[in-house]
């Protein structure tokens, strides 16, 4: 099992699919992080249910809401998280919360293009904003010298759907909101990876599968647990060459 060295880890979407598996398998890796933050729109809701029975027996999983399309519920939760982590920084966020359509070409709307892009897009942008200051402080206290996820990481869970590249052999399903929400994603990786280099904080774009889970369907080529054990293996050997790359849960490039 890879060892991840991050003492704090914050998950966003973790009620339900990749994200609860995420903090499953933090929670049961042996060098597990000291403080792992659980993020989701309704914590107390029937769909928080197995995440609450998880923080019933973790007391350093802490379940936070935040909703990631809105301004305000994202600054109360890096409030809430910096309180707990009590003048340390946090080593990794992972932007995991996003929403699907199907949606074709010729039916596709305004509001489909937006709603997508509030969550897919605009939510890592800002969630990534909100953070930045404990980001920075775990960068700054850490006594590596290059970039990793045990010093101080976004990682944003991206999707192969978006690439340029293989958009001929992938239109299958055209999901034209979803698509362009996620290519913007990845150019705001890049911008991230850019802007923060010399804040000693790794950007780096993750392709998860297609996994079954609600978004991916029974259909999906991986197990939920299959994905997330390759995210966490490909996440813990990140380092300064994979600023701003876009990878697949093996660490495989992918094509832009």
């Amino acid at each position: 099992m890879a060892v991840l060295g991050a003492c704090s880890v914050l998950v966003t979407g973790a009620n339900r699919g990749i994200g609860l598996e995420l903090v499953r398998q933090l929670l049961s890796k042996p060098d597990a992080p000291r403080w792992i933050f659980a993020c989701s729109r309704e914590p107390d809701g029937e769909r928080g249910q197995e995440l609450r029975n998880l923080a019933s027996k973790h007391p350093y999983l802490v379940m936070v809401k935040l909703d990631v399309t809105s301004s305000a519920s994202i600054k109360d939760a890096a409030v809430c998280v910096e309180n707990h982590l009590k003048g340390s920084g946090l080593n990794l966020l992972i932007n995991n919360a996003g929403i699907y359509k199907n949606v074709a070409l010729d039916v596709v709307d305004e509001e489909d293009m937006i709603s997508e892009y509030r969550t897919n897009t605009i939510g890592p942008l800002l969630v990534s904003q909100a953070f930045l200051p404990l980001l920075k402080r775990a960068a700054q206290g850490s006594s590596e010298k290059g970039l990793s996820c045990s010093r101080a990481a976004i990682i944003n869970i991206a999707s192969i759907l978006c690439s340029f590249d293989l958009f001929p052999v992938l239109y299958d399903k055209p999901a034209v909101s979803y698509r362009c929400s996620k290519a913007a994603l990845n150019m705001l990786t890049l911008c991230q990876a850019l802007g923060y280099k010399e804040d000693g904080i790794l950007c780096t774009a993750i392709y998860p599968g297609w996994v079954k889970t609600d978004m991916g369907g029974q259909e999906g080529e991986l197990t939920v647990a299959e994905s997330v054990q390759g995210i966490l293996d490909v996440v813990s050997k990140l380092s300064d060459e994979h600023n701003g790359a876009y990878l697949n849960w093996k660490g495989s490039k992918l094509p832009w």
